[in-house]
């Protein structure tokens, strides 16, 4: 069974010799304003937040893979748009901002190079592409490519298409859009610095509604977290010809666990550093999926941890792998899990913080 952390443990949070390594975590709102707080990456001691920025819905982020620049898509005076911000220690100095010119941003990359980020418009059903700058700002929009059809599997969620995630391969020769509308992952291929061209597209099951993917360590294998049906669809994913081939669909949560739920909907997916754990994040359950993964990419449901709080629509693993934070968007909390390196268990830490609407969690290199 498993045990709260110590009263012995929680004084060690709070040591100053626990201080010594530290990372910062940003959080992405749907209300004003980008939040900052310090993670004790020993002890997984997690301080007070703060506001490092005000700008307007900055639901979710990203970070310049060699600069000190974080990326925001939100709302700017022209509509949604991304924006960027210097980062100094914990605080923010805005870059400018650049207006997508579709619907509002849901999801926003950058291109492993730094040469240009990518945004999923989920109402607008496109993908837009931004060069970036020498410095990390970003520069006026050189390519919308709109997603067209729909499934039809569900009634009135499936009629159109609804990119909602947005990323690439491990060497930036691909780039792969997850549709919960289209029932599929659409595959491009990056033919230059700023631009992507149609590969190939990859089906799961009509009605399962992909929505967030991760690759493993290795880069063998793609999980895409189908939103609508609950469920982590495994690709064998080849990079010599960027293509996914779908190998098995594993549940987040039982047929018993939904029913218990007036709603369910998947929201978030992490891969442990390891490679070995997959979690997953419940909507209406409000639970994180611990699922265990295999070398051949197969999928076990080991448990299902109560953030506690209301509608985790994200979460994530520090870059350790020991501390996994889930925040509730409807509660505006985050908690801190301690993660068993062997088995991927979660254990709450019994510490928990207040960031108003928070969406998304993101950790400084």
């Amino acid at each position: 069974m498993k045990r709260h952390l110590t009263h012995l443990s929680l004084f060690a949070l709070l040591s100053p010799a626990a201080m010594a390594d530290s990372t910062n975590v940003w959080f992405g709102t749907t209300g004003p304003g980008i939040h900052v707080a310090r993670l004790n990456t020993e002890t997984g001691k997690l301080s007070q937040p703060s506001q490092a920025s005000d700008v307007k819905s900055p639901g979710f982020l990203a970070l310049h893979p060699t600069l000190p620049v974080l990326y925001a898509v939100c709302d700017t005076d022209e509509g949604p748009g991304v924006a960027a911000f210097a980062i100094d220690g914990t605080n923010l100095t805005p870059m400018g901002e650049q207006s997508i010119g579709d619907g509002g941003g849901t999801h926003v990359a950058v291109h492993p190079s730094g040469n240009f980020l990518t945004t999923a418009q989920y109402g607008g059903g496109s993908v837009a592409v931004f060069p970036l700058a020498k410095d990390g700002s970003v520069l006026e929009r050189s390519q919308l490519i709109e997603h067209e059809g729909g499934s039809r599997a569900v009634e009135g969620r499936q009629d159109s298409p609804h990119p909602h995630w947005s990323g690439f391969d491990a060497a930036g020769a691909f780039a792969f859009v997850p549709d919960l509308g289209l029932d599929g992952v659409v595959i491009y291929k990056v033919v230059d610095n700023a631009r992507l061209k149609r590969h190939g597209f990859a089906a799961t099951a009509p009605g399962s509604g992909p929505r967030h993917m991760k690759f493993s360590p290795d880069g063998k294998h793609a999980y895409v977290l189908n939103e609508m049906a609950l469920t982590v669809t495994t690709f064998d994913y080849d990079p010599a010809t960027g293509t996914l081939k779908q190998k098995s669909t594993a549940p987040a949560l039982t047929d018993e666990q939904k029913a218990r739920e007036t709603f369910n909907s998947a929201s978030e997916i992490r891969v442990h550093p390891s490679g070995k754990l997959v979690y997953t994040a419940n909507r209406g359950h409000d639970t994180i999926s611990v699922v265990q993964a295999s070398a051949e990419g197969s999928l076990t449901l080991i448990e299902n941890e109560p953030i506690r709080g209301g509608w985790p629509r994200n979460f994530n693993l520090d870059p350790s792998g020991k501390w996994l934070l889930a925040a509730g968007r409807d509660s505006n909390t985050v908690a801190v899990f301690a993660v068993d390196q062997e088995t991927g268990e979660l254990t709450y830490s019994r510490q928990i913080i207040n960031v108003p609407s928070s969406i998304c969690v993101l950790f400084s290199r």
